[in-house]
């Protein structure tokens, strides 16, 4: 079943723009941000780097293969069955833990005594809603994003013009024994998380009108807006006192929980007098369509993998929408287990599952420009290479700094490496007739 290209440039850095804010402005990323104290500033524009040499090799990728799975395909067609399978089962794995960690951040800003509830509705809300077709998930991402856009600069602007009360001493975020250096790469790693939203774009191939042009410009235009957002934000909480707005919020899993007072985006908004309602309204909205967006693409990418048979083929139906519900609804269960699980940061673990689908994508970049089949956009392969090593240092630095239970590494080792590992044997296996 073919499906009608609809989406145009707009609408794309729309839903990409609204991935990466409702991933990460809301929620406890900017715990381990600001948990590198006057190294945080530094530690957004690293993470940035990393985005924009992966955005770079996703869209030089994107231009010669529009179609539905991203890095899965792209490891597919440069790099073989393995490499794809990787990235795929990446993507699909961290982008699911992203559902869970955004439905969790949503559920603590809207009912912080039920917030596993309110997740749970969440979740089941986002997939009955992306059910309905892609067109009307585009439209409603733009719009998400604009009004909260303006919010973010709205709130920023005013906290400038403030000043913060008195919130005690600091009090540290980390565990003591954690250096200076691991404490800034988990900062590096923890906002990356908030960046990776743009991978949604390329997991649009057959839905984009002009692929080869509209996803490497949706990208950067996507990524471009988010940069400055994020340096902003991060800019306005050290000077209030990075160091004192974390000293208020504690982890209870992945809910943002508070000793007496509010995260850091929060405590940002009252020193510049925006109302509370305020702020739950667009963190709300935030999430919400952050969730849409990224259950999307975890449902295509999953789709394109049962295409070519490394899920249950029945996961590649589509309704009458074109939307694959099935698929979807798959990601949708497995994050509703998620978000009834504590003892990790699903932020982190998100992160590196994600970081190790780019590590295949850039690998698949640097073999694409030295082989010369690139198609318009054309980047020096020691630009991917370099994003290659980054993902991987930062993927492995996540996994470490996700807590102290176990369920992480095993999670990603058996998901990621483990499934495709033995798919590749299994396949290989000569078969025997009588």
């Amino acid at each position: 079943m073919s499906t009608e290209r609809r989406i145009g440039l707009l609408s794309a850095t729309g839903i990409g723009v609204g991935s990466m804010l409702g991933a990460g402005v809301f929620s406890d990323m900017w715990v381990d941000v600001l948990a590198a104290g006057s190294w945080a500033l530094a530690a957004v524009l690293a993470a940035a780097a990393v985005a924009l040499m992966n955005a770079l090799s996703t869209a030089q990728l994107a231009a010669r293969y529009p179609v539905a799975g991203g890095a899965y395909a792209y490891g597919r067609a440069e790099l073989g069955a393995f490499a794809g399978h990787v990235a795929g089962a990446a993507f699909v794995v961290g982008k699911t833990v992203s559902v869970a960690a955004g439905a969790t951040v949503l559920g603590a800003y809207v009912l912080p005594g039920h917030a596993q509830g309110i997740a749970t509705a969440a979740v089941v809300a986002a997939w009955a809603l992306n059910a309905r077709g892609i067109t009307r998930t585009a439209r409603g991402a733009t719009v998400i994003a604009v009004v909260v856009v303006v919010a973010l600069v709205a709130i920023v602007a005013l906290a400038w013009a403030g000043e913060p009360a008195d919130a005690g001493p600091p009090v540290p975020v980390l565990a003591a024994d954690a250096g200076p250096a691991v404490t800034f790469l988990v900062a590096v790693a923890a906002c990356f998380f908030a960046f990776a939203g743009y991978a949604r774009i390329a997991t649009l191939g057959e839905e984009v009108r002009d692929p080869s042009r509209t996803i490497g410009r949706a990208i950067l235009l996507a990524l471009a807006v988010v940069v400055a957002l994020y340096l902003a934000v991060a800019a306005a909480l050290v000077r209030l006192g990075a160091d004192r707005l974390t000293a208020a919020v504690v982890r209870d899993g992945d809910a943002i929980m508070t000793t007496g007072e509010v995260a850091p985006i929060e405590q940002l908004a009252r020193v510049g007098g925006v109302p509370v309602w305020v702020v739950t309204l667009v963190a709300s909205l935030s999430v919400g369509g952050a969730m849409l967006a990224v259950m999307a693409g975890a449902g295509r990418t999953a789709m394109a993998m049962a295409r070519e048979g490394d899920l249950p083929r029945a996961l590649a139906h589509t309704g009458a929408s074109g939307a694959p519900w099935r698929a979807e609804g798959v990601v949708a269960l497995a994050a509703v287990a998620l978000v009834w699980t504590q003892g990790a940061s699903l932020v982190l673990v998100s992160a590196s599952s994600v970081l190790l689908y780019y590590a295949v994508a850039n690998l698949a970049a640097a073999r694409q420009r030295r082989a010369g089949r690139t198609v318009g956009l054309a980047i020096p392969a020691v630009v991917s290479l370099l994003g290659l090593a980054c993902s991987l240092v930062l993927a492995a630095v996540a996994i470490v700094g996700a807590g102290e239970a176990s369920w992480p590494v095993f999670a990603i080792g058996g998901a990621v490496i483990g499934w495709p590992a033995v798919a590749l044997v299994v396949r290989r296996r000569p078969r025997v007739t009588f």
